[in-house]
């Protein structure tokens, strides 16, 4: 989940890397979030924490997330928040393939 569509394009890029993880469902806003995750029931979630119609965090309100979420976003001052919401992890834009491995 994420507003910008490069980013997207090279999350999927990079996470072909690891068949294990297979992408189902992609979103640009939080509304489109909310209902990407209630038709699909994800088990791993990359979510951006800024996000048209709300930020990341407000998504945890509006949808029913049973799913691990790794946050991915270009700013360091929501780790703290990203782990007090349970966030499996935290990786800084641009995401390195190493970085994204060890999460």
């Amino acid at each position: 989940m994420d507003d910008e569509r490069i980013a997207r394009r090279e999350l999927a890029y990079l996470l072909r890397e690891h068949p294990e993880i297979e992408p189902s469902g992609e979103a640009a806003s939080l509304d489109e979030a909310v209902e990407v995750i209630d038709r699909l029931h994800p088990a791993l979630i990359f979510l951006d924490v800024q996000l048209p119609g709300g930020s990341g965090f407000d998504l945890f309100n509006r949808a029913n997330i049973e799913a691990h979420v790794i946050f991915v976003t270009a700013h360091d001052e929501y780790a703290i928040r990203a782990f007090e919401v349970n966030g499996l992890d935290y990786l800084r834009k641009p995401v390195r393939p190493s970085r994204l491995a060890q999460a």
